[in-house]
């Protein structure tokens, strides 16, 4: 299995001309995964040899805005390169609680509707990440509002025992994502491959 990440934006706060703010994306076996979508990802993109078509998976850290901000923005890019498709897979969204309620409010907002699913699998946060002023409750959103091409999504708690939260997981790799204490909630997503054995001629 190859592996390899492109950094397309590592400024920090806001975007500049030479630098984007916080994206970097992930290649693997013919698939795209992107880590924060700041502000200025679609432009960086552009500039180079990757194709927003191939992601399949977003994952956001937290939900300051130079680490989001330009995801709406993206989806509705995306949406208009694609055809309507029912048997697509939904594009899998991973990022902090409130994050479902952001995407829906925006597209909602904008009039945008996406022509492919999307399903958004918020972590939800313990109260030790940050501050305890700076915390704030997300629970309380309201999903019945949310139409139903855009409801889809798993909440992930942590798990005590393993003190991370599982988000995926096949024959190749384990994606977790762990607590990171910050001035909001935040998590740092690891990507690990599994052991794979040699191949071992047991005849010689």
């Amino acid at each position: 299995m190859s592996m390899d990440i492109t950094f397309l934006g590592t400024g920090s706060a806001y975007p500049s001309p030479a630098r984007g703010a916080s994206a970097l994306l992930l290649r693997r076996e013919g698939q795209s995964w992107l880590f924060d979508c700041g502000e200025g990802t679609q432009t960086q993109l552009m500039r180079s040899h990757l194709r927003a078509a191939k992601i399949t998976k977003i994952f956001i850290t937290h939900l300051h805005g130079d680490h989001f901000f330009g995801l709406p923005g993206l989806l509705c890019t995306l949406s208009l390169q694609s055809s309507p498709d029912p048997s697509r897979a939904p594009l899998d969204i991973y990022g902090p609680l409130g994050l479902r309620d952001f995407i829906w409010r925006s597209l909602e907002l904008s009039h945008s509707q996406l022509l492919f699913p999307y399903a958004v699998h918020e972590l939800v946060p313990t109260r030790d990440q940050c501050p305890e002023e700076e915390f704030r409750d997300f629970s309380h959103l309201d999903r019945a509002q949310a139409p139903a091409w855009g409801a889809a999504g798993r909440t992930l708690h942590l798990d005590p025992a393993q003190k991370c939260y599982l988000l995926e997981e096949d024959e190749q790799l384990v994606v977790r994502a762990f607590r990171l204490f910050h001035r909001i909630p935040s998590f740092g997503f690891v990507v690990e491959e599994k052991p794979r054995p040699g191949k071992l001629d047991v005849q010689k």
